[in-house]
């Protein structure tokens, strides 16, 4: 394993965690959070089979390889060497390499959508199952990753008033909470942005200029070092890579982070 996991439970806590947790069941019966078919009892109570039935599992549109080295954009073919796509090339990103978990279709864009804009926020730990698969990948599975530190991609204050909860941290909390690898939110948005949607590669990069800084923690809070630091950086769904791109852009040259790697539930 690349990560500690979550803490050692008490000896007291894992002889009563499970009564009381079927005493929740009996009360609240677990439900697949795709077609709402309740879990059997003997479901996991972690990983995607505390979240998904056994039939909704089988059908969750896993990225697999080949896929683009950098951007993580999957290929139909045989390829036996990591490869660069048209996307890609000639281009210069500021993270290292982005791997997504799933593609954004089906279930999985129905659970993001509902995760965002439906303040549906228990599925916030379905999404962050389905991420931890990423760290399975072999450029992260040799990885000390408890020397790695989660970091979300930002939302600007405007967006995240009225949306109350930025997605891309309660993610990178759920994924700390259950691999022990610490999380910090370390990035602010620093000006809104004109939306994305029409806007070709360059515009993009243009638009997201300036966009992000190094938040300065408050009064309270510790300070998190990021000199030298190698980064997860967390997000819900990976489309161009230009926004992860700027974020990772701050964190390597005003932050001093070594490496900047992108981690996302799914893939647009």
């Amino acid at each position: 394993m690349s990560y500690p996991g979550p803490p050692e439970r008490s000896t007291w806590h894992r002889a009563v965690a499970p009564v009381l947790e079927g005493l929740v069941d009996l009360i609240y019966p677990r439900l697949c959070c795709a077609c709402s078919r309740p879990l059997a009892p003997e479901a996991p109570r972690h990983g995607q089979g505390a979240w998904f039935c056994g039939a909704c599992e089988a059908e969750l549109p896993w990225v697999e390889p080949p896929y683009c080295a950098v951007c993580g954009e999957t290929y139909d073919g045989a390829f036996t060497n990591d490869f660069r796509c048209m996307n890609c090339s000639g281009r210069r990103l500021d993270f290292e390499f982005a791997v997504a978990a799933c593609m954004a279709e089906g279930v999985v864009r129905e659970l993001v959508h509902q995760f965002k804009y439906q303040r549906r926020l228990q599925l916030r730990g379905a999404l962050a199952a389905l991420t931890m698969k990423v760290l399975e990948e072999p450029r992260l599975a040799g990885e000390n990753l408890a020397e790695w530190l989660l970091v979300p991609v930002p939302l600007h204050r405007s967006r995240e008033r009225d949306r109350e909860f930025n997605q891309s941290w309660e993610i990178c909390q759920r994924l700390s909470q259950r691999t022990g690898i610490p999380a910090g939110n370390v990035l602010e948005r620093s000006r809104a942005t004109d939306s994305q949607a029409r806007l070709d590669r360059e515009e993009r990069l243009r638009n997201l200029r300036g966009a992000f800084r190094i938040r300065k923690p408050g009064r309270w809070e510790r300070v998190i070092p990021l000199s030298g630091r190698r980064i997860l950086l967390v997000d819900d769904v990976f489309t161009t890579g230009a926004t992860t791109s700027e974020c990772a852009r701050v964190l390597r040259r005003e932050a001093g982070a070594e490496k900047v790697v992108v981690i996302t539930a799914a893939r647009g």
